[in-house]
């Protein structure tokens, strides 16, 4: 294993063996021959994604069109599942949001390939972890200014909530009116997180950490409306020129969740240096780009009353579902499951978010600058 050839980790080693072999030439190959015929051989690797969760590479066809093949496990991510993150990347195009479009999609053995087209502009951020500040004001507002025309664009379209998958950003444990109930159904529905919330005093943990904050969001839920959001924005799922953002890119998290959850998920990955917290280090809190995201946003969609009031109450929440989606990942989907990632997903991520947000006095000093009387 190469230097090259490493992922990103989740532990306080910044790069690791992947859990997944890297895309091959033959693979890609295979891929492209329905889509490029004669072309696909000819076709080359010229980049390897490091993000962990499934294996992605660049490729230049001999046209000199570039295209991104993803590879995920069918427990992931099948032809179906994938569909209903394509349907909803195909309503935003329709209304003008920059959106690659996907050329082709198939389930072959065990996993599913994804072909895209790599969509206008550059990969500012291809080289940073995905919960990187922005490089700039400049592209923190224009980062605002895309996610609320986003959610205009989605304003129509009306789909059913994705169903319980592995790695899923969705609003339903804590827009629940009963989070531990929603939690023990959750274990029932997927018996890998299941089992291993079973090793845990998990109802005493999520009593603790999360429902006094969950007591502050609850008079507040009725009053969110409805909305297929993105979920995972943040610099790098963006292509960028002249500090402008000209595609928005990785779906894979989408679901019907609520435009506020979405804010406050781009807030949470660009505000906080979770990556410095882990180890050991300040939390770098940047106010200064929040400020400016949520400038540029309200410039398009201005927020309601309700959301004001919701976004302070929801940040120490807001990610929360997704760990326990991602612990799902790493014993049921990986061969041979990864413990150690899972058991940092629960205790750094699910207990120790929402603790740093409501323990932490650098947090007290963000929510206070988005606290409305």
């Amino acid at each position: 294993m190469t230097g090259d050839d490493r992922v990103y980790g989740m532990g306080l080693d910044p790069l690791v063996e992947p859990d997944w072999p890297a895309l091959t030439s033959t693979e890609v190959k295979t891929v492209l021959g329905p889509l490029s015929g004669s072309m696909s051989a000819d076709a080359v690797i010229t980049w390897r994604s490091p993000r962990p969760l499934s294996a992605t590479a660049l490729v230049r066809l001999p046209d000199g069109d570039e295209v991104i093949v993803k590879r995920l496990p069918r427990t992931l991510r099948d032809a179906a599942a994938l569909g209903e993150e394509h349907r909803f990347m195909d309503h935003l195009r329709a209304r003008g949001i920059p959106v690659p479009r996907v050329r082709h999609t198939a389930d072959l053995g065990e996993f599913t390939y994804e072909v895209q087209e790599f969509g206008s502009g550059a990969d500012e951020y291809a080289g940073v972890f995905s919960w990187t500040p922005y490089l700039s004001l400049d592209e923190a507002a224009a980062a605002g200014h895309m996610l609320a025309r986003l959610h205009l664009a989605a304003t129509d379209y009306d789909a059913p909530r994705r169903p319980a998958r592995p790695l899923l950003a969705s609003f339903t444990i804590f827009a629940s009116p009963d989070p531990l109930a929603a939690v023990a159904d959750r274990a029932v529905e997927r018996p890998a997180l299941g089992a291993f919330l079973a090793e845990r005093d998990w109802r005493t943990d999520i009593t603790r950490v999360h429902l006094p904050a969950f007591e502050r969001l609850r008079p507040l839920l009725t009053d969110l409306e409805p909305l297929w959001t993105h979920n995972d924005w943040h610099g790098t799922n963006l292509l960028w020129r002249d500090h402008e953002v000209t595609s928005v890119i990785d779906f894979g998290l989408c679901d019907r969740t609520t435009a506020i959850h979405d804010l406050a998920t781009a807030i949470e990955r660009c505000a906080v240096d979770w990556i410095s917290i882990r180890d050991g280090g300040p939390a770098r809190v940047r106010v200064d780009q929040v400020g400016a995201m949520l400038r540029a946003y309200e410039s398009v969609r201005p927020l309601t009353a309700a959301e004001r009031r919701a976004l302070p109450a929801l940040l120490p929440l807001v990610h929360c579902e997704y760990e326990l989606s991602e612990i799902d990942y790493f014993l049921g989907v990986i061969p041979g499951g990864n413990p150690k990632n899972a058991e940092i997903a629960y205790t750094d991520y699910f207990l120790g978010h929402t603790g740093w947000w409501t323990h932490s006095s650098e947090a007290r000093t963000l929510l206070s600058t988005l606290t409305v009387a």
